[in-house]
């Protein structure tokens, strides 16, 4: 366990949409907090994103690696010993929190700055060329070394690879977590999935897990549809662009699921154009979610009725950490939930532009970046 200040590479945003690779340091752990060697990333649409979020920017919020040392009152955890990451770092004192939504944590995403259990490390914790830097999402797994507090870590199995765990913390816990948690699939249930990147796909495994009778997987591109059906989907809609205001795939949804529509449609695409599309694929009394937190203009004609629908805009899958991670994890074990055939592209850290192209062009269903 190394006690003093580190260095390593880390993908650094300006703000502006560019990034370069290049050394921060990172200082050791205070009170509560935990210096992680990062090993490998998941890398996901809102990394992209995040390049024009205010830079300077440590990159990344998925990642998995090892404990390198401790801060003092840390239990529970010490050098050696693999970690998942989680964003949604729950603070255990807010007013969300005490209500069960450890997602919403008012600390963590800032609504809340007083009491204990801030999420973010010591200020001047991580610096670059000198100067003190921001982590996204208090993270910054896009780098060889990460401090976090406590809450942000949970134990992972020696035997798991973590160039696969590394995707349980944003995209498979988002997905299943939508399915399972949020959405509460019951067997035999019906299901449509607009969009089979990371976050759709892991919704389709977390319908199959429930017990959904229909999964059906909508998609421009054939290979994801394939995929899809690997992962659960019992049916598959290739979307084309001259469907006129999404009519035939209204229409085909219905078709499959008793001409009323799926007792739960999921939207995970990302593009905001299609936000509320799954009003219009879910039964009257039944749930439209969008799970990728599409941002920008969005609209929807009232051609058809929606009576007693739910519209749902769930965050990261409604995850309480101590509940979600070691159910995933037992998912993984007992071979309920796939990991390995996730990641379909694995990149070194100065190839973060290809695991970008890749991702926006569709070619990868989830690319990984390898820290170590």
């Amino acid at each position: 366990m190394s006690v003093g200040v580190v260095s390593g590479p880390a993908v650094i945003a300006d703000g502006d949409g560019n990034f370069v690779v290049d050394d921060i340091e990172v200082e050791p752990p205070g009170p509560g907090e935990v210096r992680v060697a990062i090993a490998a990333a998941g890398v996901c649409h809102t990394d992209h994103a995040a390049l024009r979020w205010p830079g300077p920017l440590v990159l990344g919020h998925e990642g998995a690696g090892h404990v390198e040392a401790v801060g003092e009152g840390v239990r529970g955890l010490q050098a050696g010993q693999p970690v998942l990451l989680n964003w949604a770092i729950p603070c255990g004192h807010c007013f969300q929190c005490v209500q069960g939504a450890a997602s919403l944590c008012e600390r963590t995403h800032e609504l809340d700055q007083q009491g204990p259990g801030n999420s973010r490390a010591h200020p001047g914790a991580t610096r670059w060329r000198g100067k003190p830097i921001e982590c996204a999402f208090h993270l910054g797994t896009f780098s060889r070394y990460a401090l976090v507090r406590a809450e942000a870590l949970t134990s992972l199995p020696t035997q798991l690879p973590l160039d696969q765990a590394c995707i349980l913390g944003c995209a498979v816990m988002t997905g299943v977590g939508s399915a399972v948690n949020v959405a509460a699939i019951a067997p035999g249930d019906t299901v449509a999935v607009l969009g089979c990147g990371g976050v759709g796909l892991n919704v389709i495994q977390g319908a199959r897990i429930a017990g959904a009778g229909t999964i059906v997987a909508i998609d421009r591109v054939p290979s994801r549809l394939a995929l899809a059906r690997e992962f659960g989907a019992t049916h598959a809609i290739e979307t084309r662009d001259d469907d006129a205001q999404h009519a035939r795939l209204v229409a085909e949804v219905k078709s499959l699921t008793g001409g009323r529509g799926a007792d739960h449609a999921f939207e995970a695409t990302g593009a905001p154009a299609l936000a509320f599309l799954p009003l219009r694929l879910a039964r009257n009394g039944g749930n439209a979610l969008q799970v990728s937190g599409a941002h920008g203009a969005g609209t929807l004609q009232l051609t058809d009725l929606f009576w007693n629908k739910r519209y749902l805009a769930p965050l990261y899958g409604g995850c309480v950490p101590e509940r979600d991670f070691p159910r995933l994890l037992d998912w993984v074990a007992q071979g309920k939930l796939e990991l390995a055939a996730l990641v379909s592209h694995r990149y070194p850290l100065d190839r973060l532009a290809d695991a970008f192209d890749d991702m926006l062009a569709g070619r990868s269903s989830k690319g990984v970046l390898r820290v170590a």
